[in-house]
């Protein structure tokens, strides 16, 4: 599913009355999901008309999608810094699980957001998930994975992805816990590719 950023050519003050609705919904996303928030509490919260909404979003499932957005755009930005300087395919996929998992720790209410959402997409044509299409495509042309991943790779990690940061925020794990956790999620996922399991605990380790 398609994200949903701010409009470039959106006024001033309509960026203003987004960005209150945005920072409203989030609030409230990270109480329940969006199908149980009336558009009436948004724009209460948010201090705005309620026709303001309708001004930016055409209904609240699109609302919801352009928030997790935000956070997703956030979330892939942290794993591209983090490999920035890694050109191994395997070591770059196993690093944004780990990024990922990071992220769900140190931010479970932007985690829950994201999760609530279909804006956190598995497609494969989904924009933000060009640069997991490009490690994966370079993993099995390169023989380090099966050759099935060319295809559903991307589906694959992301599940485990996902599932793993929802854990992490359901369990509130204690540090030590928590990394053996995601030693564990990187090892199976990785092995379940067809990586040597050598590889796979020596990408698993910090």
């Amino acid at each position: 599913m398609a994200s949903h950023p701010e409009p470039l050519n959106i006024s001033p003050r309509a960026a203003r009355t987004r960005a209150a609705l945005i920072a409203a919904g989030f609030e409230l996303l990270v109480e329940r999901p969006i199908d149980a928030i009336a558009i009436d509490e948004v724009v209460a919260r948010a201090g705005v008309a309620k026709g303001s909404f309708f001004n930016h979003f055409p209904d609240k499932q699109v609302f919801a999608e352009a928030i997790a957005s935000e956070v997703r755009v956030e979330l892939e930005a942290m794993v591209t810094r983090a490999n920035a300087d890694v050109t191994d395919p395997v070591k770059r996929i196993a690093g944004g699980m780990r990024v990922a998992a990071d992220f769900a720790r140190n931010n479970p209410k932007r985690t829950a957001v994201l999760l609530r959402s279909n804006a956190s997409s598995t497609a494969r044509d989904h924009p933000l998930n060009q640069g997991l299409v490009h490690d994966f495509r370079a993993a099995v042309d390169a023989g380090l994975v099966r050759p099935e991943a060319e295809g559903s790779g991307v589906l694959y990690w992301l599940g485990l992805c996902q599932i793993l940061m929802a854990n992490l925020v359901e369990r509130r794990l204690e540090r030590a816990d928590a990394d053996r956790r995601i030693s564990d999620m990187i090892i199976l996922g990785l092995t379940g590719l067809g990586v040597k399991s050598g590889t796979a605990l020596k990408l698993a380790s910090r």
